[in-house]
């Protein structure tokens, strides 16, 4: 149910430092219920929420999950809770930023307004509509999974199934989240639209050029916009600090999606008899390849920084950043034979550091530009490989591509922990 914050309003005219404890509890509560909507993790949340109490001489204690909090705060005299619920999560970098900027200038800007004052500034925040249409998103999909199975090993053929088929599943998606369609039926449905539009731009260009075969591998890069890398990355970061409700919710909400996705792919390929196999050799040599490797790397990131509701000049500059640490980490595991879990930790750390000095710089929040940059690292063909593989019963190979995916999806927010705690010092410590 939406949640009635006028009525938490008891006088106009009080402003909210002189409020009464309902009414001061419930722009915590709120800022907090808004925070978690845009995906960011539990620590951030909370830091948010006791910022704002602390400015209204409150105390705060919150039990924070993937779609609930808990909360009660108190003064001397008196206590009141909270149970605030979203009927759905995302991702919304744009009005985190926002929220973030709230947050750290309520004290001095926000805390002599009235409660009802504030609520209404909390509206307008609320009542923003995203930056991108659904047809923008699908594009910007198209544009990160061509951008990756390029990163994979594919060639322009596979480049151009997965540009139409991402962009169709993405803007399906996006449709069906517009008339809140549950998380499971979308996913599937995209996953499964995105599927055939790749076979039927594969068939058809077999009409016109003679295409081998082998091309038809990059299909499962026309499904990999589902990847969860918010959820993925804001678990590990949560457990990391003891909030275990958060993260295990969050764990078991990357898993389902991943799951469903490849179970989806994994029927659609045995209709069609499609295989997941060893791209095609580009025959490129390696300083040509790591040049492609750098703009591929940050058109990836860019698309995906949109598809999260990115500023423009937030997810330039979040691209900016994965084309300097993907490429950096694709070039360790070819140049160095560096493992890929170990090259995935120094990847991730890179971008951890390089968001942590732009934070600094112009405040852009951390995780809207270290996720984007680091999910076109996340193993998803892997994963898909490990999930097709155990539906035809090789369990061996299975449990061999899941096992590699599991080890570099787990260096990757180590690396960002780590990068973390060398330049947050609010990070290092607990209130």
């Amino acid at each position: 149910m939406a949640i009635p914050w006028k009525e938490f309003v008891i006088n106009e005219d009080d402003r909210v430092r002189h409020a009464r404890v309902k009414g001061r509890a419930s722009i915590v509560g709120r800022v907090g219920i808004m925070m978690l909507s845009c995906g960011t993790g539990a620590w951030r949340v909370r830091e948010a929420m006791d910022t704002v109490a602390r400015a209204l001489d409150l105390t705060c204690s919150a039990d924070i999950g993937l779609t609930s909090i808990s909360l009660t705060c108190f003064d001397p005299s008196h206590s009141y809770s909270q149970v605030l619920a979203l009927p759905n999560t995302g991702v919304n970098t744009d009005r985190l930023y926002t929220l973030e900027t709230f947050v750290r200038e309520f004290e001095a800007k926000y805390s002599n307004m009235t409660v009802r004052e504030l609520h209404r500034e909390l509206d307008k925040i609320q009542k923003t509509p995203g930056n991108y249409t659904p047809i923008i998103k699908g594009l910007a999909a198209a544009m990160a999974c061509a951008s990756f199975i390029f990163l994979l090993g594919g060639g322009w053929i596979e480049m151009i199934c997965s540009f139409v088929g991402a962009g169709i599943g993405n803007w399906l998606r996006g449709e069906m989240g517009r008339r809140h369609a549950t998380t499971v039926a979308s996913i599937a449905l995209s996953v499964a639209v995105a599927e055939i539009a790749y076979l039927l731009v594969f068939k058809g260009m077999n009409l016109f050029f003679p295409i081998a075969n082998g091309h038809e591998a990059g299909y499962i890069g026309a499904m990999l916009f589902v990847i969860p890398g918010f959820p993925f990355i804001t678990s590990f970061l949560d457990l990391s600090k003891l909030d275990m409700r958060s993260g295990m919710e969050r764990l078991s909400y990357a898993v389902m999606i991943t799951v469903v996705a490849t179970l989806v792919g994994w029927l659609i390929a045995l209709i069609v008899n499609f295989q997941p196999e060893n791209f095609l050799a580009l025959g490129l040599s390696p300083i040509v390849l790591m040049l492609l490797r750098l703009p591929a790397s940050f058109f990836g990131v860019y698309g995906f920084s949109m598809m999260f509701n990115s500023s423009q000049r937030m997810a330039i500059t979040a691209g900016l950043i994965g084309a300097v640490a993907n490429t950096l980490r694709l070039e360790l595991v070819e140049f160095n034979t560096m493992p890929a879990p170990a090259a995935a930790f120094i990847g991730a750390l890179v971008a951890g550091l390089l968001a942590s000095a732009i934070n600094r710089y112009n405040g852009y929040p951390r995780i809207s530009l270290t996720v984007p940059s680091i999910v076109i690292m996340v193993p998803g063909l892997y994963i898909y490989r490990g999930i097709y593989d155990i539906g035809l019963n090789q369990i061996g190979n299975g449990a061999l591509w899941l096992t590699r995916a599991a080890l570099i999806i787990m260096f990757l927010p180590l690396g960002l922990f780590v990068a973390r705690y060398l330049m947050d010092y609010d990070w290092r410590h607990f209130d």
